[in-house]
């Protein structure tokens, strides 16, 4: 059963969501919570799988309790999925470094939400092609000369080429394409890299990948 934490500040969201939620015979809810502050002190007693957490909250707001919840190494298992009302908000940046692993607009389709819900719980990390690209092009903005990362001597060079793959937006099909292997020959090299490196999830990856230099701006095109 994955368990789910709601933290909202509006009522009326976290109806709609425990709704959908609680209908589903594998996911239920185990809170709700009406501010950032509520939200860490629930997550604290209650250890939900999954915090969808809103980012404009009183009190506390959603990247400050996601700081919070990442930093606290009690709940490495809790995943937190960031609420917004446009996928390209100004606060993806902060969110994806504060330990996010990953953004759902408020309007997404139900079917999209379960799934998502789902795959974040699985390890995955929940980003778009167009959040990727915000977050690299708020890398090139924001950041100075990459540093040296020691923790990338340990990639063997077929992982750090995942690595860097990962970092500029691809999916685990695309890189299996791009590299001529299966799927999950994919996977698990990602899955290797983000033991080696102790990334949280595909999403602190790609911060890893351009802060270590192996991704650069302009990649994209």
């Amino acid at each position: 059963m994955i368990r789910v934490l709601l933290a909202d500040d509006q009522s009326l969201v976290r109806a709609g969501f425990r709704a959908l939620l609680d209908a589903q015979p594998d996911i239920e809810v185990a809170g709700e919570a009406a501010d950032g502050a509520e939200a860490v002190r629930l997550v604290g007693e209650l250890r939900p799988d999954i915090v969808l957490m809103d980012i404009r909250m009183p009190h506390l707001d959603g990247l400050a309790a996601t700081r919070a919840i990442t930093q606290d190494a009690r709940l490495d298992d809790v995943r937190v999925v960031m609420l917004t009302t446009f996928e390209l908000d100004e606060y993806v940046f902060e969110a994806i470094r504060s330990g996010a692993s990953g953004f759902l607009v408020k309007d997404t389709e139900p079917d999209e939400l379960l799934r998502a819900v789902r795959a974040v719980v699985g390890g995955d990390a929940l980003l778009s092609p167009g959040v990727t690209r915000r977050l690299i092009a708020e890398f090139a903005a924001r950041s100075k000369e990459p540093a040296a990362s020691a923790g990338l001597g340990e990639l063997t060079e077929r992982e750090r080429e995942v690595m860097a793959l990962v970092g500029i937006g691809l999916s685990n099909e695309e890189i299996a394409r791009r590299l001529v292997v299966s799927p999950l020959t994919a996977k698990t090299h990602v899955s290797r890299t983000m033991v080696k490196l102790g990334a949280r999830d595909r999403a602190q990856l790609v911060v890893l990948a351009y802060e270590s230099g192996l991704v650069r701006p302009g990649w994209l095109g």
